[in-house]
């Protein structure tokens, strides 16, 4: 199995809630699949898992930030990517504070645009009362740990 390493962001705004993006997957291997994640994406060649954090936060949100803070969380999880390949992925985490709730798509690939469906600024009340299914399960307890919640 191929490991795929990926910077995933938990971008936090002014209010102390945590940005998530809707997947609606309606075609290919994940069709049916509708869940919340944390924006970010995988490493590229000769990237650092910080300079891809810099590089995922502008390309999704728009936000552009010269450099992140350390990695504070890690999973390793088997998933199956939208083409069909299952991997096993190798995220960090990164915690950035937005300025304010202002997002851009302007980056995004066409893929992006075709299931990301909704975005959304979570507080921790809502993130551990919600029915939906948000990726990483863990996100509350690794706000707290991170000190954000």
């Amino acid at each position: 199995m191929r490991e795929r390493k990926a910077a995933r962001l938990l971008v936090i705004n002014p209010a102390q809630q945590v940005l998530l993006f809707r997947f609606v997957h309606k075609e290919g291997a994940l069709a049916g699949q509708d869940y919340w994640a944390t924006p970010g994406g995988g490493v590229e060649a000769g990237e650092t898992f910080h300079s891809a954090a810099i590089r995922e936060l502008r390309e999704e949100t728009g936000i552009t930030v010269s450099s992140v803070g350390e990695c504070v969380a890690e999973r390793n999880v088997t998933l199956m990517l939208p083409c069909g390949e299952t991997v096993l992925a190798v995220e960090r985490y990164f915690v950035v504070h937005a300025p304010s709730e202002a997002l851009s798509r302007a980056e995004w690939t066409q893929q992006e645009a075709q299931v990301m469906a909704d975005h959304r600024w979570w507080s921790a009340e809502a993130l551990r009362a919600t029915s939906d299914t948000v990726w990483p399960q863990a996100l509350p307890q690794m706000l707290e740990d991170a000190g954000v919640f």
